[in-house]
């Protein structure tokens, strides 16, 4: 047996989220559909990240074990044929036997996509927030400033979350506009549930002038959800990539 290694990029839109539930169709299920059919074997993948409904992925991990003599580096091109054309499998490689995807350390990096103009663009409803209100683009970069480094993010988290520890690491925060198109890109040590796209809805809330950037300081300060801003909509957030800087610990 091996352990693969799969960078998986995915259109969201049509998709449950990533892990297989009962109510739809998910990522997950059709990966374990395509890499069963491939190699004869009943796989079931573990992925790196969760993602949910309607939110999109240039840069998934999940991992499987096989006996297949398929070469690891010729699986991705394999699968793919056998894959719906909005998910692709764009690299597979052999890792150790214990290499876990979430019990590596690692750096997530998101992008969060903000349409700002008067109507609606039908091209990029997939993959964009609309906001037809003007966002003050250098307000939302300062309320950013507040974000980044140590924190306790139980602000920037939904109220459902069950993890005790709410404490991450935002290494960079970065806010880009070009023409119409605003790009948030934030680079972590991890993330809680909504946690991006509650950053996102807030920044948006700083740039429409619902809040100072000062607030959002204070945000961070009262630990409480009701204090941060709307959760921004999932079609907007794509899983750009995760960068491991360690091994697991597992063998």
């Amino acid at each position: 047996m091996k352990r693969i290694k799969l960078t998986v990029a995915y259109d969201g839109t049509d998709y449950c989220g990533w892990q297989i539930q009962k109510n739809g169709v998910t990522v997950e299920e059709v990966l374990n559909r395509a890499l069963s059919r491939l190699t004869g074997e009943k796989i079931t993948v573990v992925g790196a990240s969760r993602t949910d409904a309607g939110v999109h992925a240039r840069g998934n991990v999940a991992v499987f074990d096989t006996g297949t003599r398929i070469p690891a580096g010729r699986i991705a091109y394999a699968v793919n044929a056998l894959l719906p054309e909005d998910v692709v499998v764009v690299r597979s490689e052999e890792v150790p036997a214990g290499w876990h995807p979430r019990k590596c350390v690692s750096v997530k990096t998101y992008e969060y996509r903000i349409l700002n103009r008067e109507f609606p663009d039908p091209v990029r409803r997939r993959d964009t927030y609309f906001v037809s209100f003007h966002l003050d683009i250098d307000r939302m970069r300062e309320a950013a400033e507040y974000l980044i480094g140590e924190h306790d993010f139980k602000s920037f988290c939904s109220a459902q979350t069950t993890v005790e520890d709410t404490v991450r690491t935002i290494y960079d925060l970065d806010i880009k506009k070009e023409d119409d198109l605003i790009t948030i890109c934030v680079r972590g040590n991890g993330f809680l549930y909504n946690m991006v796209r509650i950053i996102a809805g807030t920044l948006a809330g700083v740039g429409r002038g619902y809040f100072t950037p000062l607030d959002v300081k204070e945000m961070l300060a009262e630990k409480d959800r009701t204090k941060a801003g709307v959760t921004a909509p999932p079609q907007g957030l794509t899983l750009v990539g995760i960068e491991y800087r360690g091994e697991s610990n597992e063998k």
